[in-house]
């Protein structure tokens, strides 16, 4: 791989980054029309394929050699422009299982079958249709200013982000290994987020998302009639003892300062409402920052899950089964103040730094496979006026975050911001 190079020392300073944006930007009415038609045709994990046509078309159109179908429905387009660093931008595609309700005149009225058939609204409520329009945009932009710089670029489209899938799938179907697609010296990406000012950006060095796991656990119950309770053992009770005792974990059990989330966003059992259950199935998300706090809480959500059942005469053992992972996203030190110099310069008082959020990505699995290094940034998506209102007032919990039916980035000044932010970064490590 060829060694990544400080910018500045090649470039001058990102005053030339300006006049390359300024002399390069595409007309941005296409991307916001391409935008506007993701928001309203989106399509949920794994089944990514009228996006990624839309993605795969269009950078082949515009003089990219397109790999389809990779892990799924995954993208990836690379331009090789002589020798150079190699460097990897990534775009998210799927969308939620959620009901839209932002009032929006291009709001989606999808709906598609879930994984277990059922089918469920969709949404993109997360924003990744702002990622891909944004990726889109600002591989026109580097494709079109090709004299002005060396290497070779690779544009990434991946599915399945929402299920922590995604780029694993990518990975192990031979992302870097099967097709003619180079080993990066670096990945970037972004995520829009409406907790910032549409038209900023944040970055920061070390930890900034947390690593994540999915838990499923069924207990056991010995099931029977409501009215004779006596004669049973609830599992309905045995899974709301748990429910309430995983709260100490954090409270009691964690060190102060570290952050630890144990949230159980699904319980179910039961059939009737006369009708004890023989199980009920519990599904929770553990977040953390370190590899050592994440082992602690998962230790412990065992240790209460099988003593609680202990307690009540369970049956049988309770059964764990682990169902996603995401490992922390963190950004290189070094790329990150190589980067953090060009957003400072070019976005002034509009980039800021990342403060850590509790969030979880699969991003940085495309840079651990092949332990190259990687930086992850936020775009701002809330719209400046309602930004400003709301923090006057003290109330930035009004506005709807992500994954919230309500979610609804305004497109500018967030598309070019998005844009510019993918093309700096890009231009930033390349010769």
């Amino acid at each position: 791989m060829t060694r990544l190079k400080n910018p500045m020392a090649t470039k001058g300073n990102s005053n030339s980054y300006r006049d390359i944006l300024d002399h390069y930007r595409p007309e941005l009415a296409f991307y916001e029309s391409i935008y506007k038609a993701l928001h309203q045709h989106p399509e949920l994990s794994e089944q990514e394929e009228r996006t990624s046509s839309i993605a795969a078309k269009h950078l082949r159109n515009i003089g990219f050699s397109v790999h389809e179908r990779i892990g799924g429905w995954g993208v990836v387009g690379v331009l090789k422009n002589g020798p150079g660093p190699t460097v990897l931008l990534r775009a998210d595609m799927d969308g939620l299982p959620v009901l839209e309700n932002t009032g929006l005149s291009y709001a989606s009225k999808e709906e598609m079958k879930d994984q277990d058939g059922h089918t469920v609204p969709v949404m993109h409520a997360c924003g990744h249709d702002v990622h891909v329009s944004c990726l889109m945009a600002a591989a026109e932009l580097l494709h079109a200013a090709r004299s002005a710089w060396k290497g070779t670029l690779i544009c990434l489209f991946q599915p399945a982000e929402e299920f922590v899938a995604g780029a694993q799938a990518m990975v192990d179907e031979g992302l870097y290994t099967s097709f003619d697609i180079p080993k990066p010296d670096i990945v970037l990406g972004q995520h829009v987020f409406c907790l910032y000012k549409a038209g900023s950006v944040a970055l920061s060095p070390g930890p900034v998302l947390a690593a994540a796991e999915g838990l499923k656990i069924r207990v056991f119950g010995k099931g029977g009639h409501g009215s004779m309770p006596q004669d049973t053992v609830d599992p309905i009770v045995i899974g709301s003892h748990i429910v309430v005792r995983l709260q100490t974990i954090v409270s009691r059990e964690l060190q102060p300062g570290k952050l630890g989330v144990i949230t159980c966003g699904k319980f179910q059992a039961g059939t009737a409402s006369n009708i004890i259950p023989n199980y009920a199935d519990l599904e929770l998300t553990i977040r953390s920052y370190e590899t050592k706090i994440q082992k602690q809480l998962l230790d412990a959500i065992e240790r209460i899950v099988r003593a609680e059942c202990d307690a009540s005469g369970s049956p049988q053992p309770p059964e764990f089964t682990y169902f996603t992972h995401a490992p922390a996203t963190v950004n290189d030190a070094s790329s990150t103040k190589t980067l953090g110099q060009s957003f400072s310069t070019y976005f002034k008082d509009n980039a800021g730094p990342f403060e850590p959020l509790p969030g979880s990505e699969d991003f940085s699995i495309l840079a651990r496979a092949i332990n190259v290094p990687s930086v992850f940034w936020t775009l701002g998506g809330c719209d400046p006026a309602k930004w400003d209102d709301a923090n006057k007032r003290g109330a930035l919990k009004e506005i709807p975050i992500n994954h919230s039916a309500e979610f609804a980035p305004v497109i500018e000044p967030t598309l070019r911001t998005g844009m510019d932010a993918l093309a700096l970064a890009a231009l930033s490590f390349l010769d």
